[in-house]
């Protein structure tokens, strides 16, 4: 599988967060408390969701399952006018990013070591302290063999 190696503009996101680790997966807890939310979010630039992703600079470095890192679920506003109560702000910064297009079950993690183990060491590309992120299109469906999304790894040349 072969990225396209695209450039994203700075991004205002709305929604929620919280801490996990891979081994204190809470994923589920934060989708379920944002998905009935969203629609109460306005200026909202498209129906995408985003599942954002910030890692401590050292999470890959010193990799442990226990790793705590800060997982958003998001969607993209024009504004940050009128934020509903126990939702937050972030600013996603602008960069250059591997985007690799995606199909398949959101639980099946060989998709991450394909790229963090096989691509990204091969590549002309070094991993970048920025945000990672999912864009959550109409293709995406959770837990559907049949779902897609677009996963954005933040990467600088070696």
């Amino acid at each position: 599988m072969t990225p396209s190696i695209e450039t994203s503009s700075k991004k205002k996101l709305v929604g929620m967060r919280l801490t996990m680790s891979l081994a204190n997966n809470r994923i589920g807890e934060l989708w379920r408390s944002f998905a009935p939310r969203r629609n109460e979010i306005a200026n909202s630039l498209t129906t995408d969701l985003i599942s954002l992703v910030v890692y401590k600079p050292t999470h890959f470095t010193d990799f442990k399952l226990t790793n705590e890192f800060e997982r958003w679920a998001a969607v993209e506003v024009a504004t940050f006018d009128n934020v509903p109560s126990e939702m937050e702000t972030f600013v996603l910064p602008a960069g250059l990013y591997a985007v690799f297009h995606y199909k398949g079950l959101s639980t099946d993690n060989s998709i991450f070591q394909y790229i963090f183990g096989t691509w990204l060491p091969g590549s002309d590309y070094v991993l970048d302290d920025r945000p990672h992120f999912e864009i959550l299109g109409d293709k995406y469906k959770n837990n559907d063999p049949a779902s897609e999304e677009d996963i954005w790894i933040p990467i600088k040349p070696k």
